[in-house]
């Protein structure tokens, strides 16, 4: 599975691996089949995986000394980690930030819900368009043909306090579709824990028990 998160060619482009001529070296095939697996891994709820096929996608950029790469990288676990509501600091990229170009630097303030609309140009097309949305962010989001982006730009627009029910159900019915469990849970938490809030106690039961099962393994 290929993710688009920040780039056209989501990985492959990442490690310039998209277009054809010679032969690709070894080390951006590794880095790419491992950022996928550490990607998918930690979607499923694998952490133990998660963090060893990172660490060896990383190895392998870090080998070729191109900052650039290993940032990007940063900004693919750290886009994971916002599809999923861990909404925590991208502590890797921003060790690297001060060499980072403009748009990796955009990027990771768009996925801290802290980029400056002087920047949104920056960011690839589709989150452009979820930042633009205005009123209906939600319209936006069901646009991104790729999953993971589409649970990127929906974990953003919480972050941000835009995401309406509609953008709820959106990430929700996304999770489910691809059998995530990580983010399935994180979305049907804050879909049960809204309807708590609002008095919609059946609705919140509902919600819980459906957590309950894809707990199940």
């Amino acid at each position: 599975m290929k993710y688009t998160l920040f780039l056209p060619c989501g990985i492959a482009m990442l490690l310039s691996a998209c277009a054809s001529g010679p032969a690709v070296p070894d080390w951006q095939m590794n880095a790419q089949s491992s950022i996928e697996r550490a990607v998918s891994a930690y979607l499923s709820g694998n952490d133990r995986v998660e963090v060893q096929e990172f660490a060896k996608a990383r190895s392998e950029m870090a080998s070729t000394g191109q900052v650039a790469l290993v940032a990007r990288a940063e900004l693919i676990r750290c886009a994971s980690r916002v599809a999923s509501l861990v909404l925590e600091d991208c502590t890797g990229f921003e060790k690297l930030r001060q060499d980072a170009s403009v748009p990796e630097r955009a990027y990771a303030d768009y996925l801290a819900g802290r980029i400056q609309p002087q920047d949104v140009a920056l960011l690839p097309a589709q989150h452009q368009s979820a930042m633009r949305a205005g009123a209906d962010p939600a319209a936006a989001v069901a646009g991104i043909s790729d999953p993971l982006s589409r649970l990127v730009a929906a974990g953003v627009l919480l972050r941000s306090d835009r995401a309406s029910p509609a953008v709820l159900t959106l990430a929700v019915d996304t999770a489910s579709t691809q059998g995530w469990r990580r983010p399935l849970l994180a979305w049907l938490g804050v879909q049960a824990m809204r309807a708590e809030q609002a008095g919609a106690t059946a609705e919140a039961l509902r919600l819980r028990r459906r957590m309950d099962l894809v707990q199940l393994k």
